[in-house]
């Protein structure tokens, strides 16, 4: 029989042990996982010794969790077929004489990779490897076009397929493809936001974003013809999306059709060859290990806790505050924006959710302003849990945007840094982040405000 300990304390010990741990940098999986088993020694009995397996357990055979490193080879075998880099020339040839006409390509770009890939690491790294000396080339403003760059990056953990909402669905137990199609809005809500403000920047101060000069620019039949390279990698979007939107397949099944397309795609493109194919398999196994551990690690330190009673000591802390479900759902907002200062989100993820979503499903969100909650006008009990869910989950994933662009530690900013030019400081990143930080914090405010534009798509495409 483990010590007994108030919850109050057991809650400051073990996320206290937890940031200390990880400010000393020790690995986020071994470092819950190690906790947690500590803590259940100490605390609790024989019988709470079965959760190690209990919770480890279902997440080995979790069918859902297969999409994780298809989706990452995918993305590893479109990055060796050059893709990133001919879809980045394409776009900003097209673009021509437009004024931020590089920065908006180089977001546009990472529009349509997020929505092959559903990783942020390649994106950023490849993009900061491309687009950022183009832009600096054509003199344009570093920040505005660091800062183009690491908000486009952060779209490929929002606009599926997203490794997030398959995390996410399988922690909260609800379906991919609902969230999927949840996202799709939202992904190019914050897309036009960022294209918007590098836009208006550049006509405003055009010295910030010079448009190409005439003789970089194209005619319309070389544009058509630059249009013809990327038709392939076009294609295998619209069909591995296309077939879990309409329901041809799931998303474990589209991911291996995507995986096979990414062959095709590498094939079409000359750049299929042995060695490739062997580091896009190392590069998934080391990022899928990554998961599983960080989500092993994780699932016991948060089993613990609520076996404990943490969930409900959550729940009755924010419910005691007396502000209301959209002051509880701030006071979230706030707690993950916080903790992706120093954490990734698949931590952040097994963490947050598992206390979060049940706390959620027990509030009734009417709307604000006047306008329609996510719930309004349905009575169905078992509908209104689900639509929640989507909510949520949607907001959730836009909120963990924000994380990847946070200082100190957001990694999208370290991505960066780590293929700039060294006058390309680590201060100057951050404050290029700061513009892009405030538009992912409307995006948010507007999916929240306005619950329609996570829910109109889900409910057109299925009823």
């Amino acid at each position: 029989m483990g010590w007994e300990i108030d919850i109050l304390w057991l809650t400051v010990l073990m996320f206290g042990s937890l940031a200390i741990l990880l400010m000393a940098g020790l690995p986020l999986a071994f470092v819950t996982g190690g906790l947690g088993c500590i803590f259940l020694f100490l605390f609790g009995d024989l019988n709470s010794l079965n959760l190690l397996p209990s919770r480890i357990f279902p997440f080995m055979t979790d069918y859902q969790l297969s999409a994780i490193p298809l989706f990452i080879f995918m993305a590893a075998m479109l990055e060796r077929a050059g893709i990133i880099e001919e879809l980045f020339d394409v776009v900003y040839r097209l673009l021509g004489g437009v004024k931020g006409g590089l920065a908006s390509a180089t977001i546009i770009a990472s529009t349509i990779l997020a929505a092959m890939v559903g990783v942020i690491g390649a994106a950023e790294v490849t993009m900061g490897l491309i687009a950022l000396p183009a832009m600096l080339r054509h003199r344009y403003e570093p920040k505005l076009a660091c800062g183009s760059i690491l908000a486009g990056g952060t779209l490929g953990i929002l606009i599926p397929p997203s490794i997030l909402a398959i995390l996410f669905a399988v922690v909260a137990e609800q379906s991919v493809g609902d969230l999927f199609i949840g996202c799709v809005i939202p992904g190019l809500l914050l897309s036009g936001l960022f294209i918007l403000y590098v836009t208006v920047r550049s006509y405003l101060n055009p010295e910030m974003g010079p448009g190409l000069p005439p003789e970089e620019q194209v005619d319309f039949r070389e544009k058509l013809r630059l249009l013809r390279g990327i038709t392939a990698p076009i294609l295998l979007i619209v069909l591995v999306l296309g077939v879990i939107f309409t329901g041809i397949a799931t998303p474990v099944e589209a991911a291996g059709i995507g995986t096979f397309g990414a062959f095709l795609v590498a094939a079409i493109h000359r750049r299929l060859t042995w060695q490739g194919t062997k580091e896009a398999a190392v590069t998934t196994l080391k990022a899928s290990s990554m998961v599983l551990w960080i989500i092993f690690g994780a699932s016991i330190f948060v089993g613990f806790y609520s076996l404990s009673g943490g969930r409900e000591f959550v729940a009755e802390t924010l419910i005691g505050t007396g502000l209301g479900p959209y002051g509880i759902l701030l006071i979230m907002m706030i707690i993950l924006i916080v903790l992706g200062m120093f954490l990734d989100w698949v931590g952040i993820l097994l963490l947050a959710v598992p206390i979060f979503v049940p706390i959620m499903l027990k509030l009734q969100f009417d709307g604000l302003f006047g306008l329609p909650g996510p719930t309004e006008g349905i009575t169905d009990p078992q509908k209104a849990k689900e639509t929640m869910q989507l909510w949520f989950g949607v907001v959730y994933m836009v909120n963990m945007q924000m994380s990847f662009l946070s200082p100190p530690f957001g990694y999208a900013l370290f991505y960066l840094k780590s293929v700039a030019p060294p006058d390309i400081t680590m201060a100057m990143i951050f404050k290029s982040a700061v513009p892009f930080l405030i538009l992912q914090a409307i995006g948010l405010a507007l999916v929240i405000i306005f619950p329609q534009l996570i829910l109109w798509l889900p409910r057109a495409v299925y009823g």
